[in-house]
């Protein structure tokens, strides 16, 4: 399955982006979807994930309460509203389909975003 993720872009902190990410293949509407980010010198790192349904969704401690994650079997895509962004946010944003939900692990990563919040 191949995933596209966009939505990235430059945003002061406070303000608020949505990533979208959208997937080629058939898979999609059976798998859970996380997205993950890598900061610059760090590793990649967990942000959040949705089951398969998208009815359950699971955050990072950092983003729990600024972001939330959905996915639209219909589209097969999925998106990662992003509110209050911090400089901390800062990084390339990767969408994923998940093995397993909890703990989340990924299956294969997309082409990322970027994602730049500015103080």
């Amino acid at each position: 399955v191949q995933l596209q993720a966009s939505g990235g872009g430059l945003v002061q902190a406070g303000g608020s982006l949505r990533l979208s990410c959208v997937a080629a293949g058939r898979t999609f509407s059976t798998s859970g979807m996380g997205w993950f980010r890598q900061a610059p010198g760090k590793e990649r790192e967990f942000v959040a994930a949705v089951t398969w349904s998208g009815q359950d969704t699971y955050y990072s401690n950092s983003v729990k309460g600024r972001f939330t994650i959905s996915k639209d079997n219909a589209k097969t895509t999925a998106y990662l509203q992003m509110n209050s962004l911090k400089p901390e946010d800062t990084a390339v944003y990767y969408c994923s389909l998940l093995s397993s939900f909890k703990p989340p692990i990924s299956r294969n990563f997309g082409q990322g975003t970027l994602v730049t919040v500015s103080s």
